[in-house]
């Protein structure tokens, strides 16, 4: 007796359009994301006196970062809300990792912009060489350097 044959398994067609990180302060992310990253401005929308960012790389236009106004989140009591809040104070609510080919170049941008500098670039023991900064809400990014 033969076993019970498993169905194929087809990878499906799905790519990342957008991650969202919270914001408090729009022009000074708008600034961070496009000033000191590079990113360009691919949506501005404003209501009821809060806004959304949306920003990207210029190369990749499919993949996007939609920086929101956390209190705007449907669902989330005020409770909820102030321990956001304090997450994104001491920055351990959000963390994204983006990636260059020039680590070095990189960070001088960073650090000229006056982005807060968590850490230098380093080799880490997870061998990848990548350095840590804060965007002006709190929210933690790791740069990490491509193989060439």
């Amino acid at each position: 007796m033969s076993a019970p044959s498993t169905p194929s398994v087809t990878a499906m067609d799905i790519t990342i359009h957008a991650s969202f990180l919270p914001h408090t302060d729009p022009e000074a992310s708008l600034a961070f994301y496009r000033d000191a990253l590079g990113f360009e401005v691919r949506n501005d929308v404003g209501y009821n006196g809060m806004r959304w960012i949306t920003v990207g790389p210029a190369d990749q236009p499919g993949t996007s970062i939609v920086l929101f106004p956390p209190a705007a989140s449907p669902g989330v009591t005020d409770e909820e809300k102030q321990t956001i809040a304090g997450m994104m104070a001491k920055g351990t609510y959000a963390i994204m990792l983006l990636a260059t080919p020039d680590l070095d170049a990189a960070f001088e941008r960073l650090q000229a912009s006056g982005a807060e500098i968590v850490e230098e670039p380093t080799h880490q023991p997870y061998g990848v060489r990548d350095c840590a900064v804060r965007d002006p809400a709190g929210n933690l990014l790791r740069v990490q350097e491509r193989a060439p």
